[in-house]
């Protein structure tokens, strides 16, 4: 059994338990017996593009795309600058799958993560940022992880909109015409953006709900086993507590102050 035949199963199994659930039926090309609604969704051709580039957090956009790769009628693309394999910042690579050029014009998703300086880089660049400018402007959803709000910010997608990123840069989309907000996953209109590095598998489930209803979304977590159970209550500032916090917004008060910059200088463009 695959990973979809799985999420069939489990979501007839989930959607049976529902107060209001549809009788089962049997789609076209699976055996196992599922709601109506399911097998229309292997129909749909919604076009997901996620956003690669150097130095990018490999988490940021692997968490995500496990997510949107176990939605039914949902194509998800790597999209880079170039062909070539895309360093991420923990040292390995990924190769994208078509470059800015090749992407779907009109996606139903639009994703970029997040990362340090290679973000800034991104940023910088002006192809790269117009090409988010871009499909953004003519996405479904446009979605973030981490700091890749604030290339969503830099490329005027988030002006006015609610939004959240690394607490360690949170504040600083306010810079780029958006309104920050501490929550680990923000929805504001069709603009959907996560918390730090981990909150990507949040934000993907959220997503998956959006795109495909929340009893499906439900599938794809319990077929994640998605139950953190962290060994130290230490992933927001309140928890790892003062000192632990100052260290880390320390280590990044030089690049807290360029991104400001960045920012700035975007917006006077």
């Amino acid at each position: 059994m695959d990973r979809r035949d799985f999420l069939t199963t489990a979501s007839a199994a989930i959607a049976a338990g529902a107060a209001a659930a549809p009788s089962a039926a049997l789609a076209t090309d699976h055996d196992h017996p599922m709601p109506p609604d399911w097998a229309e969704m292997a129909r749909r051709n919604d076009q997901i593009v996620m956003v690669v580039y150097p130095g990018m957090t490999a988490l940021d956009l692997v968490g995500p795309q496990y997510m949107f790769a176990n939605v039914l009628g949902a194509k998800v693309h790597l999209v880079g600058k170039a062909h070539e394999p895309v360093a991420c910042d923990t040292g390995f690579s990924i190769l994208p799958t078509m470059t800015f050029t090749e992407a779907p014009a009109e996606p139903a998703v639009l994703f970029v993560p997040g990362g340090t300086t290679g973000t800034l880089s991104f940023i910088e660049d002006d192809e790269s940022l117009g090409f988010v400018a871009d499909r953004g402007a003519r996405a479904t959803y446009v979605t973030s992880v981490c700091t890749g709000s604030l290339v969503l910010a830099a490329a005027g997608l988030l002006t006015d909109y609610r939004a959240t990123s690394h607490w360690v840069v949170r504040d600083l989309l306010r810079h780029g015409g958006a309104i920050p907000v501490d929550q680990r996953v923000v929805v504001d209109r069709n603009r959907v953006t996560g918390a730090g590095v981990s909150a990507g598998l949040d934000m993907g489930l959220h997503m998956v709900a959006l795109m495909r209803g929340p009893d499906y979304a439900k599938a794809c977590q319990l077929l994640a086993e998605y139950d953190p159970q962290p060994p130290f209550a230490a992933g927001t500032p309140a928890g790892a507590g003062p000192q632990a916090t100052k260290l880390m917004d320390d280590m990044f008060a030089a690049f807290k102050e360029r991104t400001v910059a960045v920012l700035r200088d975007r917006s006077r463009r």
